[in-house]
């Protein structure tokens, strides 16, 4: 019930920790936010909100239609350039990451021309690199020399973060793909007639056709990254923020304190969420607006939206707990845990099918907005949806 950039991932909207590391940047005149989605009054708070402090104008664009992650900048690219911009970021807003975008210009500098593209990338473990886009690039100079989206066989342990640093010249690129496009079209007379011009895929159309030209190179991070595809790599998501704001936010993290609850680890609680000082928190947990933890509350790896209430001695584990919804006493709410092999510094969180051989895949528990969950039982790897009133316990199941 909310676009997916506006979810809150480590206590703010996801697609804020984008907007916090473009503001950083000297000489960053504006953000741009694209996409398919109707402006509606949520977005237009959030973007009012994150202007006021972030102190830079931010601009929502809707697409048309779905345009592909090329076509969407293409189509406005007259807005992109409108200020005379002499280079750019593009970022998708699945991602969570350290956004090393200081670091990617001081690279760019320093490597190629001054029309040369930067991707992001990062290190992932040999079977997992297939589910992402492969960079193979010079050992010395980094410049990219192959590129393959999803490849079925092993290509590199490179993959691409999904965050880019472009120049004006990309255009000339997109604008190729776009005319072979309508070209392909106009000799497919035939086709029916959905298939646009202007859906254009960066990595495939764009990056392949790139790759080996002398303008693409690429920057390794060895800071943490996740794309967030699912409800479980959220909570994986919030993890390695609430991890970084012990550098960059230490006012975001709750600290115990005589009279209020027990923190264990990293944990984000708003300031208007009331919390019994008995309830034992974290590590990982996020607690939205005007959440209230009862007695004895037990909350681990867990995000709990805004005016979610949890009622005395229940236990959250590994859970989403939508809005306004509430958990009766001593209740148990579980999920399991999808995160990557912690005995892998390369592993990256899989992004699980929800049913494997008929059976659903255990994972984490989500409660949608506004369920609720009677005392005394037990819910265990099940997705409740919105607006549902439970009368007993349920184990791996979807509640429709």
């Amino acid at each position: 019930e909310v676009s997916k950039p506006l979810f809150p991932v480590a206590g703010v909207p996801m697609v804020q920790h984008h907007i916090e590391a473009c503001a950083k940047v000297p000489g960053m005149k504006e953000v741009l936010l694209m996409g398919f989605y109707q402006p509606h009054e949520a977005l237009s708070r959030f973007l009012a909100s994150a202007q006021q402090e972030f102190k830079i104008p931010i601009r929502y664009l809707q697409e048309y239609a779905a345009l592909g992650t090329g076509g969407g900048i293409y189509h406005f690219r007259d807005q992109i350039l409108s200020g005379g911009a002499e280079a750019f970021f593009v970022l998708n807003a699945d991602v969570c990451s350290e956004f090393p975008l200081q670091e990617m210009l001081e690279f760019r500098q320093q490597h190629g021309d001054a029309h040369s593209f930067v991707i992001l990338g990062t290190t992932a473990n040999r079977t997992q690199a297939l589910n992402y886009g492969c960079i193979v690039a010079n050992a010395d100079t980094q410049e990219v020399q192959h590129y393959v989206e999803k490849p079925s066989t092993f290509v590199s342990e490179i993959i691409n973060c999904g965050i880019y640093l472009f120049t004006p010249a990309i255009f000339q690129h997109i604008g190729e793909v776009f005319q072979r496009n309508q070209q392909e079209l106009v000799l497919e007379e035939s086709s029916n007639g959905w298939q646009r011009a202007e859906v254009i895929r960066l990595e495939q159309d764009v990056f392949t056709a790139l790759a080996g030209s002398g303008k693409l190179y690429v920057y390794k991070t060895d800071g943490f990254w996740s794309q967030i595809k699912s409800a479980g790599s959220a909570i994986y998501a919030s993890r390695l923020y609430l991890n970084q704001y012990s550098k960059s936010h230490p006012e975001r993290l709750a600290q115990n304190k005589p009279g209020g609850p027990i923190i264990r680890g990293n944990v984000y609680i708003h300031p208007t969420a009331s919390i019994d000082s008995t309830a034992v928190l974290g590590p990982n947990v996020s607690i939205g607006e005007g959440v209230t933890v009862g007695a004895g509350v037990r909350v681990r790896e867990s995000i709990v939206l805004h005016g979610a209430s949890l009622h005395d001695h229940t236990c959250v584990l590994n859970t989403i707990v939508g809005w306004d919804s509430t958990i009766g006493r001593w209740a148990r709410v579980e999920g399991t845990p999808s995160d990557p092999n912690p005995n892998d510094p390369y592993a990256k969180i899989d992004s699980e099918t929800l049913f494997r051989d008929g059976r659903l895949t255990p994972s984490i528990t989500i409660l949608g907005c506004s369920v609720t969950i009677p005392a005394e039982v037990v819910i265990l790897n099940s997705i409740v949806l919105p607006h549902k009133e439970l009368s007993r316990s349920y184990k791996n199941q979807i509640i429709l």
